[in-house]
Parts: C-alpha cells; sequence; structure tokens
C-alpha cells in the first residue's frame, strides 16, 4: 500500500504542474464539446488532437494528459442531448435516453442533467480508485479471457437484455435480429466473402456504428418531432423548475450509481468491450433487478435509476478501459488505441514495463484522471441551466440545426457522401420502426455485440477445429453460462412463484 501511495503522490506531482492543470482542463471542456455534437464521439475527438499535441512538442505525460481528458470529458458530454433531444451525443450515451429524456419531458431536465453528471463521477471515481489498487492484478484476469470467454460473456449481454424487451418481447427479439443483421454487413473477416453488400463496394467495411445510431436516433427524432410539428402537435419539453437534484433523489440512485460503476469498471477492463457494452448491461440489469422488487419502478418512462446506472456505467468503463492499454500494452477501447497510437510518436510502448521505465507517464496519467473528474463534475454542474436552454431552441432552428451536425459528424467518419445517403435511409426505417413500436435499444446492442460475437465464436471454433466443448471448456465460461440461464430463467421462476402465491 506504501508503495502505491508513494507512486500516486509522484503522479500527483505531475499533474499538478500549472500546464498539465491547464491541459487537463482544456481537454475536459473540449471533450464534453465532442460528446454534445452526434456523430464525433471520443475516438475522432481524440484523433484529432493526436497530431496536434505531437506538433506542439508537448511532453509525452502533458499529451496523453489532454487526451485521457477529452476521452472521459466526451463520456460526460454524450449525456446532454441524450437527456434533453432524445440524441445521443456518442454511443455509449444511447441507453441514456431511455430514461433520460422522459425525465426531461417530465419537466425535470436540469435535474436529470445534474444527476448524470454525479452518477458519471461517481462511477469514474470507483475506476480510478480501481486502476490504484486492482491493476495488475485485473490485467491478469482479462487476459484469461480467451476467443470462447468473449462469446459466452456476449451470449450473457443477450441474455440480460430481456429484460430491455417490455410487454412486448416478439418485437424486441425481432429488433435485436435486425441489430445482429446489420452487424453482418460487409466483408468476412475470416473467409473474405462479401455479406449483404448489394456489390456497393462502400458497404465493404460494414455499416459504421456511428451511421446506425445517428440513423435511428438522431434522423429518426428529429422525422417525429417535425411530424408532430406539421401536425400542429405542441413538442415543447417543460421547462425545469430545478436546477439539481436533491439530497432524496440522490439516496434513491445511491446504489444502482455504485452497483453500475462496479459493473462498468470490470466491462471496461475487457480488451474491446467498451462503454456502450458496460451501459447497456448495467441498465439491463438494474432493470431486472429494481423491477422484481419494486412494483412503482418505470424504467422508461423516467425512472432515474434508469439514467444514473447507464452513466456511471459507461464513465466507469471508459476509465477502466486504460488498464489494458497500460499493463498488457492492449488497447481496452477503440479510443485507448488511438492513444496507443499517439505513445508510438514518442517512441513509448505501453505494456508490462511501462509502470517501471515510465513511472512518471502512468501515474502522472492516474492522477490527471481524477482531477479532470473533479473539474468536469464542477464544469458541468454549474451549466447545467446552460445546457437546458437548449429545449428553448424553436423546433424550426432546433430540427435543421441538429440534422446538420449529425451529418457533419457522419461525413467525417469517411469523408463520402453515400454515408450522408445511408443514414437518411436508416433514419426513415428507424422513423417506422418507432410508429410500429419496436424498441431501438435491442436494436442498438445487437448492432454493438453481433460482430464481436461471430467473430469470437469463429476463433474459438478455429481453435478445436470446430468442436463446440471449447465454449464451456474454462471455468470463466461456465460461471458466465450460468449467469445467463440464471438472468432468462430467474425472472420467470419468481413471477410464477408470485402468481403462485397470489393465487394462494
Amino acid at each position: 500500500m506504501n508503495g502505491v501511495l508513494d507512486h500516486l503522490a509522484i503522479g500527483f506531482g505531475v499533474a499538478a504542474d500549472p500546464m498539465n492543470l491547464l491541459v487537463a482542463a482544456i481537454g475536459s471542456f473540449f471533450g464534453t464539446i465532442v460528446g454534445v455534437l452526434p456523430g464525433l464521439g471520443p475516438i475522432n475527438g481524440v484523433a484529432m488532437l493526436v497530431p496536434i499535441a505531437f506538433a506542439m512538442n508537448l511532453p509525452p505525460e502533458t499529451a496523453l494528459i489532454l487526451l485521457a481528458a477529452v476521452y472521459v470529458g466526451a463520456e460526460y458530454g454524450g449525456r446532454i442531448t441524450s437527456i434533453l433531444i432524445n440524441v445521443p451525443g456518442e454511443a455509449a450515451a444511447v441507453m441514456t435516453t431511455l430514461d433520460g429524456y422522459p425525465l426531461a419531458r417530465k419537466g425535470l431536465a436540469s435535474v436529470a442533467l445534474s444527476l448524470s453528471a454525479w452518477a458519471s463521477f461517481v462511477g469514474s471515481t470507483i475506476a480510478i480508485f480501481g486502476i490504484l489498487l486492482f491493476a495488475p492484478l485485473l490485467a491478469g484476469w482479462a487476459l484469461a479471457f480467451g476467443p470462447a470467454e468473449y462469446f459466452v460473456l456476449m451470449v450473457f449481454a443477450f441474455c440480460a437484455l430481456t429484460s430491455l424487451l417490455g410487454e412486448e418481447p416478439v418485437k424486441g427479439v425481432l429488433a435485436a435480429m435486425i441489430g445482429l443483421a446489420i452487424s453482418t454487413v460487409g466483408v468476412d473477416a475470416n473467409s473474405g466473402v462479401y455479406r449483404y453488400t448489394f456489390d456497393m463496394p462502400h458497404l465493404a467495411d460494414g455499416i459504421d456504428f456511428v451511421v446506425v445510431v445517428i440513423g435511428l436516433f438522431a434522423v429518426a427524432e428529429m422525422l417525429q418531432m417535425l411530424e408532430k410539428l406539421l401536425s400542429g402537435i405542441s413538442v415543447k419539453v417543460p421547462k425545469s423548475e430545478r436546477k439539481l437534484f436533491n439530497m432524496k433523489e440522490l439516496r434513491f440512485t445511491w446504489w444502482s450509481t455504485v452497483r453500475s460503476g462496479f459493473m462498468g469498471f470490470f466491462v471496461g477492463v475487457l480488451p474491446g468491450a467498451g462503454a456502450s457494452v458496460a451501459s447497456a448491461m448495467a441498465y439491463a440489469n438494474e432493470k431486472r433487478l429494481i423491477e422484481g422488487k419494486d412494483p412503482d419502478a418505470c424504467f422508461g418512462k423516467g425512472d432515474m435509476r434508469g439514467l444514473a446506472a447507464p452513466e456511471s456505467a459507461n464513465n466507469s468503463a471508459a476509465t477502466g478501459s486504460f488498464i489494458p492499454m497500460l499493463t498488457l500494452g492492449v488497447p481496452g477501447s477503440g479510443t485507448t488505441a488511438v492513444m496507443m497510437g499517439a505513445l508510438t510518436l514518442y517512441n513509448i510502448t505501453p505494456g508490462p514495463v511501462l509502470f517501471e521505465q515510465q513511472p512518471a507517464l502512468v501515474w502522472g496519467l492516474i492522477a490527471s484522471l481524477f482531477i479532470a473528474n473533479v473539474m468536469l463534475f464542477m464544469m458541468n454542474v454549474p451549466m447545467v441551466r446552460v445546457f437546458a436552454a437548449m429545449l428553448a431552441i424553436p423546433p424550426w432552428l432546433l430540427v435543421p440545426g441538429v440534422l446538420s451536425i449529425s451529418f457533419i459528424g457522419v461525413y467525417a467518419i469517411n469523408a463520402t457522401t453515400f454515408d450522408l445517403t445511408l443514414v437518411v435511409v436508416i433514419g426513415v426505417i428507424g422513423y417506422f420502426l418507432r410508429r410500429m413500436g419496436l424498441p431501438l435499444a435491442p436494436l442498438v446492442l445487437g448492432t454493438v455485440l453481433g460482430n464481436m460475437m461471430e467473430q469470437n465464436l469463429r476463433r474459438a471454433l478455429s481453435i478445436t477445429n470446430g468442436e463446440l466443448h471449447i465454449l464451456w471448456a474454462s471455468p470463466i465460461s461456465i460461471s458466465l453460462w450460468i449467469a445467463a440461464i440464471g438472468v432468462v430463467v430467474g425472472p420467470m421462476a419468481y413471477r410464477r412463484y408470485r402468481r403462485g402465491r397470489a393465487a394462494a
């Protein structure tokens, strides 16, 4: 423990340097703006700053602090448009729309924004302490996950999806199947065969997740808003009476925030899992856990616990993803992969020896994550009223404004007009799916997990020449299979038990 404190003292000495403090503040603010703009996301935000940081000859620890602050700031910023106009600023904020936007429709926009900032702060803090205490241990645990374990983890995530299906599970399963179908578009990475590309070269690399999210949420939501506007139906969100959440609401959401923070951290440690998976699993877990005990729970209709859970989880996962990057040299997410590329510009190779060769870099980064987290909380809470002022923008200005920003974000991915056409097509389809009552959360989760699930299954089977026993050969796999069966069978058994008790 003394060694950790000594290293942390070194880290805070680096992070407290005036230049590094200024860089952390700038990165936090820029990251928040990046998170607000639909389609950009943390990967693009970090990628834009890598050449700038290198061209300015920033020291490696200062450059890494800047990029980390942008990453964490984007996770904070993604919630703002999710809550206010039902348009996620980035992929990990998709689950925030489920209860964040209904809260805004109830006149609690400022309360929801402040509560989500608090949940994000708690989740990031949990992950930072987790990095301090368990980084080497968790890195070894992450190495125990092979392709088979990752596949079963994806199965568990889909089983947890059952709690997102609502009262019409057939529609939910159909939405998840559509998401899985989208994930199969493109060149098969193993065989090189073109799948569902319809001889369109632009589909060879598949449909980018950002295009799907922007289409389903930004375009479809704006079409719905436009429809209501043309029909003479008011689409105004009530002005929030209160600026901040109160202590009663903090206590009400506390355990959901903490549970989801721990879950997000452990998911973030797994290379490639990411904040999107963490937020979906945390929301599903809280919905299933709470609705079984609390008949007054209203997940999907403005339950504050449904807002706090994904916000805590996605920030915790984003912070936790630094563990495999620093200790194993394996990117924990797409954003940390970009950051690893930035380190190579300085001839620094992340991995087990990094803690010994570059202690100022590693521990300075960890300390700066804590400082940036505090800065973001202090920056976001006072600006709640400013963010909520977006609700005062008239729809005739809001609709083209959001669509313009969204299209810029989509165009920035590959710089092709094909993506713009595709996002409009997906948006129109999403509009009709909403009209038919299909939930979009299972569709998004299917898109996120589908490709990852397929690739890990095929890698696992290639190890044993097609033998299925590898899928339940390890203790981790067996534990995940048991958990997956439990989350499916448990709620059904509990409901049957309650009906039996009521009948007696």
